[in-house]
């Protein structure tokens, strides 16, 4: 049985259930100090959200007639040159970080990851909702 494609719509509410989901891990770390699985499980809800938005942003410039991209970093360049991120630079170090993360490393070593997901990248991912979310209604 073939599926239909997933709409932008779609994918935005997809990626804003796995923010959610994101935004409690968070919390949680902000309020108590993570062991290994808790840690873990918080990389893994970032990753997941990440995977989301590039999927968002994905699906919006396929609707414009753009794409695909080669990459991540592709994509979110040509995000931020439609205005749908305001910080590039800032989501190019998530890229970076996303790449430089290897789950082999001690934990000890990825807590400065931890600490850019906890204060950083958390807020980039809820302006970037906000912002597609206007974007959709226009």
């Amino acid at each position: 049985m073939k599926t239909l494609p997933q709409s932008c719509e779609q994918c935005l509410e997809q990626f804003s259930i796995a923010l959610e989901d994101l935004k409690i891990h968070v919390d949680r770390a902000k309020k108590i100090e993570l062991n290994e699985s808790q840690s873990r499980e918080l990389i893994i809800e970032f990753e997941v959200a990440h995977e989301l938005a590039l999927k968002v942003i994905s699906k919006f410039f396929q609707k414009m007639g753009k794409g695909p991209f080669s990459g991540s970093r592709d994509a979110t360049a040509e995000a931020f040159h439609a205005e749908l991120i305001d910080d590039g630079k800032a989501w190019l170090d998530l890229v970076i970080d996303r790449i430089k993360y290897n789950p082999v490393y001690a934990l000890d070593s990825q807590k400065d990851f931890l600490e850019r997901i906890k204060n950083k990248y958390i807020h980039l991912f809820e302006k970037f909702e906000e912002t597609m979310g206007k974007k959709l209604e226009e």
